[in-house]
């Protein structure tokens, strides 16, 4: 939401109209204080949703009668725990957009927790990309049901990887006592991103949708040149 308002506020801008509104709640959208009180989980040190959730929730085996009166069985989602009002306790991509569209500030404790999650193997880290649900998460690797297999849960995204080089680029020219972790990781993130692309081009010959988080792998549709080809601006170090 704060990017939306940036950005038209931009456009305003283009169109000689006041963007007065739009600069308005970008600010109050980028508001440190008022984004910590929302979303910052001091437990889990990492930002999250909020809303109504329940974290014990399984697929079970139902048995059903198909349209000609057939027995046959599905698996349908079973809810254990009655969702309630809570910070969603996840732990993935999501938790990372305030750093992801740079809003953090470049000295706030918040930032040093993302960065520590971010470089942590048993959450988001792995010598090929960062993973987009963390490896000690239960939902890891889970289907969501029994026809969505867990594409989000675990496999590796070029597009949100991309994000993150760039935020890391962008928070290692800021200063604060973040840095340098911040440029140390730019650094790793990117060959891992690159090196993995290209080890996949050269053995299948083909960029892939997404990379298993387990041993890289290219995933999903093939060839794949949509926001994977993005690894050619990781290659280039565009900045922007």
């Amino acid at each position: 939401m704060a990017l939306a308002a940036q950005v038209l506020g931009k456009m305003a801008i283009k169109l000689g109209q006041s963007n007065y509104e739009y600069l308005q709640l970008e600010v109050e959208l980028k508001d440190n204080t008022k984004l910590n009180k929302l979303h910052w989980d001091a437990e889990e040190k990492q930002f999250s949703d909020f809303g109504l959730h329940s974290h014990n929730v399984k697929l079970v085996r139902k048995q059903v009668k198909d349209e000609n009166g057939n027995p046959r069985v599905i698996k349908v989602r079973k809810v254990i725990e009655q969702p309630r009002l809570r910070l969603v306790p996840h732990t993935g991509y999501i938790q990372l957009f305030p750093f992801l569209m740079k809003i953090l500030e470049s000295d706030s404790e918040q930032l040093g927790a993302t960065l520590d999650m971010i470089a942590d193997p048993e959450k988001l880290w792995t010598d090929f990309g960062l993973r987009s649900l963390a490896k000690s998460d239960p939902m890891f690797n889970e289907r969501n049901t029994e026809h969505d297999p867990p594409y989000w849960r675990g496999n590796i995204w070029i597009n949100i990887n991309f994000l993150a080089v760039h935020a890391l680029d962008f928070y290692s020219d800021e200063p604060g006592p973040y840095q340098t972790q911040a440029q140390t990781l730019a650094i790793r993130l990117r060959q891992n991103l690159i090196g993995n692309v290209f080890r996949n081009y050269k053995e299948t010959g083909f960029i892939w949708e997404n990379y298993s988080e387990s041993d890289g792998k290219g995933q999903g549709c093939h060839p794949f040149t949509g926001w994977s080809a993005l690894t050619v601006l990781l290659m280039g170090e565009t900045k922007f």
